[in-house]
């Protein structure tokens, strides 16, 4: 059954004096993808900004907001409708040589890197590895993975996966979005021929609770709101979302 969902994320800054200036990047926009449709969108900004868009390298939206006047409270708030039908997951395609050749590993090279922020510790690393050894093809080791950063209860569940499933060979890469009615959430997606999502912290696929946002190697790719500004210390930031069913 499909669900459509107004969502509402409002990012306030407010500054211990005048910001000068302050330019930043917002990734706020839903995607629109075979599983969901973005039927409205619009991103408010006070005081009133100058703003372009484009896409990114991954092919996200971005929204590019400059308020050059003096201002002591900068605020971005985005609304959207959307639309969400997800299709149950395709059964395994690839087997492991396949995902090692270049047609794979070469072309998703990016999604199979091990920087600091998902490098798995030495007994991960092993309990995936033995994991990846006992399945038949990366689609189950994929699930079993997943599975298995699920019951560990981590906070930082998505880039435990992340890490994990890079460690075996199986390109990952991160989902930013929501979850109804929870709000802001993050998952992951791994390639068997086309991306299969998988959230980390129940160990099952997203279905049409969940909404995607942006997509990258992982957290730093896809921040709702992120940049800089000329003015006092570190603002004070009060992020709320607010997700409400409408279908």
């Amino acid at each position: 059954m499909s669900m459509q969902f107004r969502i509402v994320h409002t990012t306030t800054f407010t500054y211990d004096g005048a910001a000068v200036a302050s330019y930043n990047q917002a990734r706020l926009s839903p995607l629109t993808t075979l599983d969901q449709i973005v039927v409205h969108h619009r991103i408010d900004v006070a005081p009133k900004p100058w703003t372009y868009e484009y896409k990114d390298y991954f092919g996200n939206e971005v929204t590019a907001i400059e308020v050059i006047e003096p201002h002591q409270v900068l605020k971005v708030s985005a609304t959207s409708t959307v639309q969400v039908d997800r299709k149950p997951g395709a059964a395994p395609v690839l087997t492991w040589e396949e995902t090692a050749q270049p047609g794979v590993a070469d072309r998703f090279v990016e999604f199979l890197g091990l920087p600091e922020l998902v490098a798995p510790d030495e007994e991960l690393a092993a309990r995936v590895k033995a994991i990846a050894a006992a399945a038949a093809v990366p689609g189950e080791a994929a699930v079993e993975i997943a599975r298995a950063i699920a019951d560990t209860a981590s906070p930082d569940s998505a880039h435990r996966l992340l890490g994990a499933l890079r460690t075996v060979g199986i390109p990952a890469r991160y989902v930013s979005g929501y979850v109804y009615p929870g709000g802001a959430h993050a998952w992951v997606e791994w390639w068997d021929d086309g991306w299969h999502g998988i959230d980390p912290a129940t160990g099952t696929e997203p279905d049409d609770a969940y909404v995607g946002v942006a997509t990258g190697r992982d957290q730093t790719d896809v921040k709702p709101l992120g940049g800089i500004y000329s003015g006092p210390a570190e603002p004070t930031v009060d992020v709320t979302v607010e997700m409400t069913r409408l279908a």
